[in-house]
């Protein structure tokens, strides 16, 4: 299994526009929790532009790339877009490749 970082764009005034959609959101991203693809899931609340960050795990991004496509904010439009980025994790008791962080 590897880590993907799924990352999107939200609209503006996405705080406003996701009530209508997040009740099907949460479900989407918990029945993907459940089967283990979604390890962590969380918006930036920083100031800037409004993103999402979605750790999945999985055998290639594709997994990433499917629950994106089937997210109803991506599908009504909350999210403006959306990219995937391979992720290699090499510290942290999930790390994939903690095997190979040298120790001091």
């Amino acid at each position: 299994m590897k880590h993907f970082l799924l990352i999107y764009n939200y609209v503006p005034d996405y705080m406003e526009r996701r009530e209508a959609y997040r009740p099907a959101h949460f479900a989407h991203a918990r029945a993907a929790a459940e089967r283990g693809t979604v390890f962590l899931a969380g918006a930036c609340t920083d100031a800037g532009t409004p993103l999402g960050v979605i750790v999945i795990q999985g055998t290639d991004r594709s997994t990433a790339e499917d629950f994106a496509r089937a997210d109803p904010y991506v599908l009504n439009g909350i999210v403006t877009s959306w990219q995937v980025r391979e992720w290699t994790t090499v510290l942290g008791k999930d790390a994939l490749f903690a095997h190979l962080t040298p120790k001091s």
